[in-house]
């Protein structure tokens, strides 16, 4: 399976990053604001797909944990998700994103640190802690920010 490009592609923005992992067409030229835009007006249910494509595939990942089920399916027949879930992906997003620029696009060891437990985490996962909230999500780029300038473990 190809790795995905939001882990290989340095030279896009952190911006353009996160609109390929959300599925966000012309990601490229994609702005702060359309960005923000986008995640405030829902996002496309292919959000989904291309997030789940972040973690090998594995849609069990992204649909139930952070978006249910029927929710995907409605999201399906409309078109759109809706603005919460689309925050939550959003969050995660930033999260994955972070975490790839980290570990520079290795797949193994970005699923190994989203999936691990974490001790500054309170034991929970970065994933866990990503899509519990916005504050959560905070924490784990704290967490990696801190790790890269060399004052955490």
């Amino acid at each position: 399976m190809a790795t995905p490009a939001v882990f290989v592609s340095s030279a896009a923005s952190e911006t353009a990053r996160i609109a390929r992992l959300l599925a966000i067409a012309d990601p490229d030229s994609c702005s702060d604001v359309s960005l923000a835009q986008s995640v405030a007006g829902g996002l496309r249910p292919a959000a989904v797909t291309a997030m789940a494509q972040a973690f090998g595939g594995n849609r069990s990942r992204i649909v139930g944990p952070v978006v249910p089920e029927a929710t995907f399916r409605r999201a399906l027949k409309a078109g759109k998700l809706s603005r919460e879930h689309s925050e939550r992906l959003y969050e995660i997003g930033r999260v994955v994103v972070a975490i790839a620029w980290a570990y520079r696009g290795d797949r193994d060891r970005i699923e190994a640190f989203m999936t691990r437990p974490h001790p500054l985490l309170a034991g929970e996962t970065p994933f866990d802690m990503a899509r519990s909230s916005s504050a959560g999500a905070d924490a784990v780029l704290n967490l990696v920010r801190r790790a890269e300038a060399g004052v955490a473990p």
